[in-house]
């Protein structure tokens, strides 16, 4: 099906050319009706060719070792890809499934070299668009890194957070309970009449009770809020421990694909190597 040349205007990577080498080029071009759930390429295919959107939308995406799913690119109309293929002559590095029911445009290596002969400027329109697709890659490659639980409860933290933890850990410890014999003694025997110091808190020692009941309340406080932090830390590396279950368990029936479909290969290879022993004899 020929390509109108005047829809060639409102695509970006043609908007710099006339008219004349818009229908130069879009007499060279192909349009390709597309439908959803089909798929135009698969990674690791080789590709001689790019697509150009001129309606619909088309779905980029690649599969990491576990199998997950990881969508690189969402092409809209005016958008193009499968460049990259066509650049270097290697295979394909995603795979393009339309989402919208549409049409594309087909663009070939000659008239990818007819275009960059008459526009050098769509060459680094090209380049940019494949540049913020790779910027685009590396940080979803990134996201994907398993986390580390420390630094997720670290970047949590605060100045309170820290004090509760800090209390909470003293608290539970040796030098704490001295401490607290050690100045409890003092205060007894300074109100027991032993020294001539006066007595500031005589028995029943009300003072001494009321400064222990503040202490028990606000250290029974910093305590809880510091089981609830440790509650949170542990759901935290409980949803990391699940992500990297997750990753596993795909990881593991990936191989179990990759196995069943050499198991098929040899399986195959057999079977034609018996049919061509079997015709030899024949023969």
């Amino acid at each position: 099906m020929a390509v109108d040349p005047s829809s060639l205007a409102n695509i970006s990577l043609f908007q710099q050319l006339d008219d004349d080498e818009r229908g130069v080029l879009a007499a060279a071009m192909a349009e390709r009706p597309v439908k959803p759930g089909e798929t135009l390429f698969r990674a690791g295919e080789q590709g001689d060719s790019m697509f150009i959107v001129q309606a619909g939308r088309v779905e980029l995406f690649v599969k990491d070792k576990a199998g997950q799913k990881i969508v690189l690119h969402v092409a809209e109309p005016g958008d193009f890809f499968g460049e990259l293929s066509l650049l270097d002559g290697g295979s394909r590095t995603a795979t393009g499934c339309v989402l919208d029911e549409g049409v594309l445009l087909v663009l070939d290596r000659e008239d990818l070299q007819q275009l960059f002969r008459k526009r050098p400027d769509a060459a680094l329109d090209m380049l940019a668009a494949m540049g913020r697709m790779t910027r685009k890659a590396n940080s979803l490659l990134q996201s994907r890194v398993a986390r580390n639980a420390n630094e997720e409860i670290a970047a949590r933290e605060n100045v309170v957070m820290r004090a509760a933890d800090w209390v909470a850990n003293f608290s539970g410890s040796i030098e704490f309970l001295i401490l607290h014999v050690i100045i409890f003694a003092i205060w007894i025997v300074l109100n027991v009449g032993l020294f001539d110091f006066g007595d500031f808190d005589p028995f029943p020692f009300g003072l001494l009770t009321m400064a222990v009941s503040l202490e028990a309340i606000i250290l029974s406080t910093l305590l809880l809020f510091s089981s609830n932090r440790q509650a949170a830390r542990d759901r935290i590396r409980a949803d990391i421990e699940y992500d990297v279950n997750v990753k596993a368990e795909l990881e593991v029936s990936h191989l179990h694909e990759k196995l069943d479909q050499m198991s098929e290969d040899v399986l195959g290879r057999l079977a034609r190597l018996e049919r061509a022993l079997s015709s030899q004899q024949r023969a």
